[in-house]
């Protein structure tokens, strides 16, 4: 009996071993034989490289290279603590380190990660001589993005890095992956659809020691578009210089086209560092330094305009009809306005329309000001640029503020007077605005009321830009312009103007200065915005100096930009 029950047992155990063998092999067996087949392939991706950014004469200004990345697969890792060990001494980086960068990269067990980019040829090959000791473990040909002109126009080119959590989760529909790299910032955000390739791969079997046995298929990467913008590399050569040991901007315009020539933000940055995953300590150091070098204040800083708002407040006290040219208000050094007194810069004395320009006299924009009203100043406002967008073709840009009179008091709890009025004419109180909208704003003068969109790209691949070049016409007739201008002329022609500073052998200067206080006693924002009508390249330029103190500095900037443009004749 006992016998049996022990046969029993016996024939039941196989019957369940075949059994299981049956479903394995028969009712599996094709299922679990794609498993394997898939198991021994391995995609290998190569990146398609980015394609170039050039400057409007053919100079590179970003590019792209061929680069060598250490990569690992984690399903395929044997011994992790040999393989890191072995890396740490092969790639000369602490074993922490490289650990750390694996964990945070790590998506999937099945998606290479990078261990390591641009690591150089001989270590590349250390690393393929043992590949059969690592399973999971090899050199994936990459690219690397290069910005030979480091630190100069670095907020207009903006910088790639692999893609974060955010923007994986926004653009998945997209197709981007944790792996990709992306523009951030600047022009290789803004076109980052037509600057990244189509990355392709090869399709490879491997034995059950991760070696290679064959290829069996591959897709040829696809390069990005080059584009070519309207800067010159001459100018951001120039400004960045000039700015190297400050805090502010320098735009300069083409008169005709609307493009941007040149575009420099001080202090400024290295968009190279963040190609490197092994100077996350100076990419943080950026983000957290007071001075802000990552910021575009081109575009993005917001300062009180001063006295440069004086040219829309003469159009808008013409256009209106509420004064002649030759009207002249006396100038004492201040104006009286109940219990307050607002200063001027000087005594002037008598002063008429192109006096009070060229002189930049506050108390003749005090009355100018209370001629117009609040509500008109601030419909001239935004009818020249300010408080709006220009929609230059980057990102970030921000919007300035025009106060509204109407709604003083939901903002600030009290109602709106006569003395912000007074402030509201100089550019002061709540008014603020960029150096881009300002170069705008004063561009348009100079075409008499023609405003064409700043832009900085001019062509992508084989087209050319067509569509971001907007224009509108000021309705304010053009003799209004011209007498503006007579004032601007005055103020570098004139040896008492606020600019003669720039006053220049055989190159007319037409332009204003402005001169902003800043809150919390902090020295003023310098101002200087102008054009030059004349050259063989007609241009409009600003210049901000953030705490820069009186408009004169500015004006020894715009000096030295000026000269050294012509010296290199560039205009």
């Amino acid at each position: 009996m006992r016998f049996k029950i022990i046969k029993l047992i016996i024939v039941s155990f196989f019957l369940a071993l075949i059994a299981g063998l049956f479903h394995l092999q028969i009712i599996k067996g094709n299922e679990y034989y794609e498993l394997s087949r898939y198991n021994r392939i391995r995609i290998v991706p190569v990146e398609g490289n980015r394609g170039r950014i050039l400057d409007r004469n053919g100079v590179v200004l970003a590019d792209t290279r061929v680069s060598f990345d250490a990569v690992i697969i984690s399903q395929e890792i044997r011994d992790k603590e040999e393989l890191f060990s072995f890396l740490s001494r092969t790639l000369e980086v602490d074993q922490d380190v490289l650990l750390k960068i694996f964990k945070d990269r790590s998506a999937a067990p099945f998606v290479p990660v990078v261990i390591q980019e641009d690591i150089d040829q001989k270590k590349a090959v250390v690393l393929e001589e043992n590949k059969f000791r690592f399973p999971g473990l090899f050199v994936n040909v990459g690219a690397k993005r290069e910005y030979p002109f480091g630190e100069i126009g670095a907020h207009v080119l903006g910088y790639v890095s692999r893609i974060n959590q955010d923007k994986v989760k926004k653009f998945k529909d997209y197709g981007f992956s944790i792996q990709d790299v992306t523009g951030y910032s600047g022009v290789e955000e803004y076109y980052d659809n037509f600057l990244r390739g189509q990355d392709g791969g090869f399709q490879v079997e491997v034995n059950n020691r991760g070696e290679q046995v064959r290829l069996l298929g591959m897709r040829e990467p696809v390069k990005g578009q080059d584009i070519v913008l309207g800067i010159d590399a001459r100018i951001q050569k120039i400004a960045g210089n000039l700015l190297s040991d400050k805090r502010g901007a320098i735009v300069v315009l083409d008169l005709d086209t609307g493009e941007v020539l040149g575009m420099v933000s001080a202090p400024s940055f290295d968009p190279n560092i963040f190609t490197d995953i092994l100077k996350s300590r100076k990419r943080s150091r950026l983000f957290l330094d007071s001075s802000a070098p990552m910021m575009n204040r081109a575009i993005s800083g917001q300062y009180p305009p001063g006295s440069v708002f004086k040219i829309l407040m003469a159009l808008a006290v013409l256009d209106q009809k509420k004064l002649s040219t030759d009207k002249t208000f006396l100038c004492n050094g201040s104006y009286p306005l109940g219990r307050r007194s607002f200063r001027c810069s000087h005594s002037h004395g008598i002063q008429n329309f192109t006096e009070a320009i060229a002189h930049s006299c506050n108390v003749y924009f005090y009355n100018v000001g209370l001629l117009l009203g609040p509500e008109s100043i601030e419909e001239y406002a935004y009818l020249f640029g300010l408080g709006i967008p220009t929609n230059i073709d980057l990102p970030y840009e921000e919007p300035g503020l025009i106060p509204d009179p109407n709604k003083a008091f939901k903002r600030s709890g009290r109602s709106w007077s006569k003395g912000d009025t007074l402030n509201f004419s100089i550019g002061q109180g709540d008014v603020l605005a960029t150096p881009i909208q300002l170069v705008n704003m004063i561009s348009t003068v100079a075409r008499d009321g023609k405003e064409i969109a700043p832009h900085v790209m001019v062509s992508i691949g084989e087209a050319e830009n067509k569509e971001l070049i907007l224009s509108r016409d000021i309705d304010v007739p053009k003799e209004y312009f011209e007498d503006v201008k007579v004032g601007m002329k005055a103020a570098i022609g004139d040896y008492a103007g606020t600019a003669h500073l720039l006053a220049m052998n055989n190159l007319l200067v037409l332009g204003k200065t402005g001169t902003a206080q800043s809150s919390q006693g902090k020295r003023h924002h310098s101002w200087f915005v102008g054009f030059c009508p004349e050259t063989n390249r007609k241009i409009a330029f600003c210049v901000l100096l953030e705490h820069g103190g009186s408009s004169y500095y500015a004006c020894r900037i715009a000096k030295k930009l000026l000269a050294r443009m012509r010296r290199e004749k560039i205009i």
